[in-house]
């Protein structure tokens, strides 16, 4: 799925991504290629992951 970042926080590693089905998912730094930092309005590829606190994103990718 392709998305948008709406924030993220970098000292505490987290943010949402609001994904092209209008829903947010929650994304951590650990999901993150290596060194790559997210900013607002980033756009983003993203696989969804179903957790007992939500949806979530993981394997994202930088696309801009």
């Amino acid at each position: 799925m392709e998305g948008t970042v709406k924030f993220f926080n970098l000292k505490k590693g987290y943010g949402f991504i609001s994904g092209s089905d209008g829903q947010d998912y929650f994304v951590h730094f650990t999901q993150l290629p290596k060194d790559a930092k997210l900013k607002t309005n980033d756009k983003v590829a993203f696989d969804i992951k179903e957790t007992e606190r939500g949806k979530q994103a993981q394997n994202v990718q930088i696309l801009n």
